[in-house]
């Protein structure tokens, strides 16, 4: 009896899942890989793609249709071209402290004559705004300047809290360092960071903005920038670039549309979620990395407080470019598939093995973007697809149960 009921069971898991199995006309996408000739090969993905994935990038795929029309999955690695940083801090002494009619000089020692390029020091002023000379020496005899006239800025009030105070420079090789600070009160060093900072730079894509509306709000006293571009796209960097030439200090919020809901009036009224904070000011180059987000629409929002308003004019965005790194191994045909929320994000051992992956590694080149058509049912179903045969099924499997059932209460 056992055996019967575990055929039976089986026979209801084959009728329900029979059909569940993710193929590539589940997707709405497709893309077709050309020049394939490795085994491995980058895909770069296109702008156009974006607005039609999910915002994890969970239902992206390379499939391939094989000589004897079987459909096969080829595993791939995503990577985002993001900038690669590394810091070494190097130990220093501070040898020595002194003040005259110039400003106030700080001596600093390396024991090892070790390479650096960024100074990071902290006082115990919380508001100052002074001018910096950094210079370099072997012997402390001699003193040879690596940068001059270069501003560190502390502001702390209950409107605003910004401090800018790390000295970057060239890769600069001295025993001692001297620090001018030139200001007519003296400085209290409470510690410094000395370090070597090493960047890979990113590569990015700039998107054209294809609408900018700039609204500056008496009511709040805030500048209210809306950005759109033609099509969805994954945004990480913005740079915004005032006109002004005055100096300015005001804080600033970056947001995204994310979705859109509608109103009991039938309007729709766009939902917008944080993506990046700061200070917009007169002394870095403002610039804000944020996470890869995939969004149209992005809205910046600038706290004036009681002050003019900036003109801003100019800004530029950006976004990490997108590559899959993929493995080929069978021949087929083979397509770049996205476009179906339901699917779940792949598991591929390329996840855990991606130190073996080759260096060199050539691009395919993509064909056009087509839509993928679903395969209209034939007049003639499948016995587990149509549901008459289901419900029979599962009528056949209550009668055998129940018959079971009564075959032993007559027997006890």
């Amino acid at each position: 009896m056992k055996k019967k009921i575990k055929i039976v069971t089986l026979l209801l898991i084959v009728a329900y899942y029979g059909d569940g199995y993710a193929q590539m006309d589940q997707y709405a996408y497709k893309t077709k890989l050309n020049n394939i000739t490795d085994t491995w090969h980058k895909i770069g993905l296109p702008n156009e793609m974006f607005s039609k994935i999910s915002p994890n990038l969970s239902d992206v795929r390379v499939f391939g249709i094989t000589p004897k029309n079987d459909t096969i999955e080829a595993p791939y690695v995503l990577r985002l071209q993001k900038e690669k940083a590394s810091h070494q801090t190097i130990p220093f002494t501070i040898l020595n402290t002194t003040y005259n009619k110039k400003g106030s000089y700080i001596t600093l020692g390396i024991p090892n004559e070790e390479p650096i390029n960024q100074i990071q020091l902290d006082f115990n002023q919380s508001n100052f705004d002074w001018m910096i000379t950094l210079e370099g020496s072997q012997d402390q005899t001699q003193w040879y300047t690596i940068t001059e006239n270069y501003r560190i800025l502390s502001i702390k009030n209950e409107l605003t809290d910004y401090q800018f105070s790390t000295v970057k420079f060239s890769t600069a090789q001295y025993r001692y360092f001297r620090i001018l600070i030139k200001s007519n009160q003296k400085p209290v060093l409470e510690s410094a960071t000395i370090t070597k900072k090493e960047k890979t730079i990113a590569e990015y894509q700039e998107y054209p903005i294809k609408h900018i509306n700039i609204q500056n709000v008496k009511k709040t006293k805030q500048t209210v920038i809306d950005v759109k571009f033609s099509t969805a796209v994954p945004v990480s960097y913005i740079q915004i670039a005032p006109e002004d030439t005055f100096d300015y200090y005001r804080p600033i919020s970056i947001e995204y549309v994310s979705d859109s809901i509608q109103t009991s009036q039938g309007k729709w009224v766009p939902q917008y979620h944080k993506l990046s904070s700061g200070v917009l000011n007169s002394i870095e180059d403002n610039v804000f990395i944020c996470s890869s987000t995939i969004t149209q629409k992005l809205r910046i929002l600038i706290k004036n407080h009681d002050n003019q308003p900036l003109q801003i004019n100019k800004i530029n965005i950006k976004g990490y470019k997108h590559e899959l790194v993929t493995r080929f191994i069978s021949p087929a045909t083979y397509y770049l598939v996205y476009g179906n929320d339901k699917v779940q994000k792949p598991l591929y051992d390329l996840n855990h093995v991606s130190a073996k992956i080759p260096q060199n590694i050539s691009n395919v080149t993509l064909g056009k973007q087509e839509k993928i058509e679903r395969e209209v049912a034939n007049v003639t179903e499948p016995l587990f697809v149509n549901k008459y045969w289901l419900w029979g099924v599962m009528l056949v499997v209550i009668l055998l149960l129940g018959g079971f059932t009564l075959s032993m209460m007559k027997k006890k």
